[in-house]
């Protein structure tokens, strides 16, 4: 299988297509064509060890197994049922099928789903005997299936549990960011380790977190498991050597400048956990304080943050007290930076009273936010007239 060339499809937080696409380049995919919420890639079977080892941007790896027309729910019970399931893994495997569509006519995707489901268990009954256990919450095996108005295509997800689920995480905090989305959010802002690095509202520190690995070079795939250790064609001799050649490649002498603060104590707590499970506590100083009596920690350098308002704490009373407060400490102490908000209050340019050099929109999950670019010069950054979000 190895020699033959297969097809995949990397689900990413939209927003960030085109940095996975790129990012699969450099890690040797093919025919790499990006669509939204994620790129399709093609190259041997073991280039999904690489890319779910490696990738910070993508949520899985789907594997494509299967492609064709329908027009019934009958026609995918039979497309599935022609499809050499134990070929691909045991029936000792506890299976999930998940079916999602995009203008599919059919009238019950739950109907479609138990459909997908009974022909693979009949092709296992018919070929083995024995059939594998439906498992919704932690399978060892996801079968995907996507839909569209005519179109079917099955996979079988290498991934497991979603990429962005680290596996180093130790304490969590309300609502924290997702791994793969700050990842992004640290490439959009060009960051890329030599310089200095602040995030002021850190919360459980996933913006450090992901921070480190990327300057340190430390596969974010390290720390955990993956669905395609269970399937028959997987090679652990080549695994094994495709981590030590990860871990070989770490920078442990990389000194990044990075800093951290929240005025919450257990917060704090959290990150100082989570950054001590990749053993990269001290590569973080953290501090207690609120942000509104931070100064900068150098000259230039780029702050980067979610704030923990709106969404997960406080109100609009709030916020409209806090952001005014929140661009007069960035003009006024943060000269010489590049400051990154990420936020789903699209009044934050308003509120804030700095006109964002850029914006770009971007989904935590399915939570519609924006990530604004403030360049922090000296003089007025005011805002002159009035700002689309």
């Amino acid at each position: 299988m190895d020699r033959v060339t297969q097809t995949f499809f990397a689900p990413c937080p939209r927003g960030l297509e085109d940095l996975l696409c790129a990012e699969l380049a450099r890690l040797g995919a093919q025919d790499i064509a990006g669509t939204q919420g994620g790129a399709s890639f093609a190259g041997p079977f073991a280039l999904c060890y690489r890319v779910n080892l490696d990738s910070r941007l993508a949520s899985r790896i789907l594997w494509r197994i299967a492609q064709g027309s329908y027009a019934h729910e009958q026609d995918l019970y039979q497309a599935a049922l022609r499809l050499p399931w134990p070929d691909w893994f045991p029936s000792s495997c506890t299976i999930k099928v998940k079916v999602s569509a995009k203008r599919c006519p059919l009238k019950s995707l739950d109907f479609v789903t138990l459909r997908i489901k009974d022909a693979v268990c009949d092709t296992f009954k018919s070929l083995t005997a024995s059939r594998p256990t439906i498992e919704t919450s932690r399978p060892d095996i996801r079968i995907d299936a996507f839909l569209d108005q005519t179109r079917f295509t099955f996979y079988l997800d290498t991934s497991g549990e979603a990429l962005f689920k680290r596996g180093w995480r130790k304490a969590g905090t309300e609502a924290p960011l997702r791994e793969n989305l700050a990842a992004g959010i640290l490439q959009l802002a060009g960051w890329t380790g030599d310089q200095v690095l602040l995030d002021p509202m850190c919360g459980g520190g996933t913006i450090l977190q992901e921070a480190v690995m990327l300057a340190k070079r430390i596969s974010p795939g390290l720390g955990r498991r993956f669905a395609f250790e269970k399937l028959r064609n997987f090679e652990p001799q080549r695994w094994r050597a495709l981590c030590d050649a990860s871990r070989g490649q770490q920078t442990g002498d990389a000194q990044p400048a990075i800093f951290g603060s929240d005025r919450d104590a257990t917060a704090l707590r959290a990150a100082r956990a989570n950054l001590d499970a990749i053993g990269q506590a001290a590569a973080v100083r953290l501090t207690q304080a609120d942000v509104l009596d931070l100064t900068a920690p150098a000259a230039a350098g780029l702050l980067i943050t979610n704030p923990p308002y709106g969404v997960r704490l406080g109100g609009d009373a709030e916020l409209a007290s806090f952001y005014p407060k929140l661009g007069d400490l960035l003009k006024q102490r943060f000269p010489g930076w590049r400051a990154y908000i990420l936020t789903a209050d699209l009044r934050l340019p308003k509120l804030i009273g700095l006109a964002p050099s850029h914006r770009t929109p971007l989904f935590n999950g399915a939570l519609e936010c924006r990530l604004y670019e403030f360049k922090m010069v000296t003089g007025s950054m005011r805002r002159k007239g009035p700002e689309q979000t």
